[in-house]
């Protein structure tokens, strides 16, 4: 399996939305989305800025490049559905890395995140991928129960990131 033949094509990971590249542009309409989800950030602080989501789409983990991360949008419709921050051969090669997934507030409760995890799970798998990784910070309910519903067990490592803790789930694909 080379890097290469594990390049993922944004458009190919969902058959519901339109899945593309986030940019600059898009930084009005992924801080519309954040503000709605006011429960996320209160146990993930600080809330959302301009300032931070730029930061977001520039952060690489230590050893990883440009082509290695995905700051992606699902659109219905010309309208931001969910965000999501998707790093490849991370922390191992043959491993993705969520470092932020988020739907929009109006669609939770429904199975549209599901739904979007379920299919870059396949997708995933589909190009030779073992595992996904990610981790919620510790405390919160509704994360905790989304990705456990959506087939991550806890690795039993826990990291504290200063103003709250994560805990490190994996699903093996």
């Amino acid at each position: 399996m080379t890097k290469h033949s594990m390049t993922i094509e944004p458009r190919r990971l969902s058959s519901e939305f339109q899945v593309r590249f986030l940019d600059k542009a898009d930084i009005p309409d992924i801080l519309a989305l954040c503000r709605k989800n006011s429960l996320y950030y209160h146990y993930c602080p600080p809330a959302a800025t301009e300032q931070s989501i730029l930061q977001d789409m520039e952060a690489l983990p230590p050893g990883r490049s440009r082509e290695d991360k995905y700051y992606i949008g699902y659109f219905e419709k010309g309208h931001l559905m969910a965000v999501m921050d998707l790093i490849t051969h991370y922390p191992e090669e043959g491993t993705a890395y969520i470092g932020f997934f988020m739907t929009e507030a109006a669609r939770q409760h429904q199975g549209v995140g599901s739904g979007i995890i379920e299919e870059l799970c396949e997708a995933l798998r589909e190009m030779g991928y073992k595992s996904i990784r990610l981790a919620w910070v510790q405390g919160n309910p509704q994360a905790a129960g989304f990705w456990r519903r959506n087939g991550f067990a806890e690795t039993g490592a826990v990291h504290n990131m200063g103003a709250y803790t994560v805990v490190e789930a994996r699903r093996e694909l």
